[in-house]
């Protein structure tokens, strides 16, 4: 998991989204890292957070909850969607509904 300085996200992520996002990633999966300690262009999976598919699906259904962005496992472009804070962030601020 990824403990970076926590000074990281104010400076790199001025994105009021990426904020609530990492916001809720904490949150909805009881990770033991504070908000600001996800840097927004570090992986989600693997070598970054190190989130897994089942964090990718408890997190889908609180997106949707949230923003009301429907995010399907069949969908081919979740590697890019999930990749990093920012790119998930970018999804959400383009296909939000709420």
């Amino acid at each position: 998991m990824r403990t970076e300085d926590s000074t990281a996200l104010p400076g790199q992520a001025a994105d009021s989204l990426e904020v609530d996002l990492a916001r809720l990633i904490v949150t909805t999966l009881s990770l033991e890292v504070s908000p600001e300690q996800i840097l927004p262009e570090a992986p989600l999976f693997g070598e970054g957070l190190g989130l897994d598919s089942i964090d990718a699906l408890e997190l889908a259904l609180a997106i949707s909850k949230a923003y009301g962005v429907q995010l399907r496992s069949d969908d081919e472009r979740n590697h890019r969607i999930f990749a990093s804070l920012r790119s998930l962030a970018g999804h959400i601020a383009k296909h939000r509904t709420g």
